[in-house]
């Protein structure tokens, strides 16, 4: 007699393949340096927020243990994107390709490998803080999920430029004003963005697995 494979939740797919696709964005969103008022940070932030917000949502619908999973399994898309980078880079280039093209793209997507190493430590530190903060902050109530997202992206954010910016950059150049205007930048973002972004996407994350 045959069995079926559990159903996977809906909102679990849909959550699980943005993320993946946030992983990947993020690292090219981060090429370009934004001023937000008298504020600058890199663009990649705005993807990262989204996988703040995907791992929290993902905690408060389906359980902490699956979010890490979900965390654990972005590494994938993050190194096999890397890999692939590294591959096309060292492909001869078609001598019909747009000539600004050819010097730019390198500048986009290169990375040495002290950037790459230091990018995937902060990923995986930041994202699992993250849900373990969301997590903990519920004391088993569930409530307030806007304010423990708040939270929990808030902390994530600063250990995640932290962890960046000092394995990326210590000794090559001073990194203490560096890291204190992404840090103000990103918890300012946090404060703004998530409250709303998580509640939006817990009450679509319901919709879906009711559907």
């Amino acid at each position: 007699m045959e069995t079926s494979a559990p159903a996977v939740p809906k909102s679990l797919f849909a959550f699980s393949l943005f993320y993946g696709g946030m992983v990947t964005t993020a690292g090219v969103l981060g090429v370009k340096q934004v001023a937000l008022g008298p504020l600058a940070v890199e663009a990649g932030i705005f993807a990262f927020l989204l996988l703040v917000v995907m791992g929290s949502a993902v905690a408060e619908l389906h359980g902490r243990k699956t979010a890490d999973t979900m965390v654990r399994w972005g590494f994938v898309p993050l190194i096999v994107a890397a890999l692939l980078i590294r591959l096309v880079l060292v492909l001869p280039t078609d001598p019909g390709m747009y000539p600004p093209a050819v010097a730019a793209f390198p500048i986009v997507v290169g990375q040495g490998a002290r950037m790459m190493i230091a990018g995937l430590i902060a990923y995986g530190t930041s994202q699992t803080l993250n849900v373990l903060i969301f997590s903990k902050l519920a004391g088993g109530t569930g409530k307030l999920v806007w304010l423990r997202g708040m939270i929990a992206s808030a902390v994530s954010q600063v250990v995640d430029t932290l962890l960046f910016i000092t394995i990326s950059f210590y000794g090559e150049r001073p990194i203490l004003g560096l890291m204190a205007g992404q840090m103000l930048t990103k918890v300012v973002l946090s404060v703004i963005l998530v409250p709303w972004l998580i509640t939006l996407f817990v009450a679509l994350g319901r919709k879906l697995d009711r559907a």
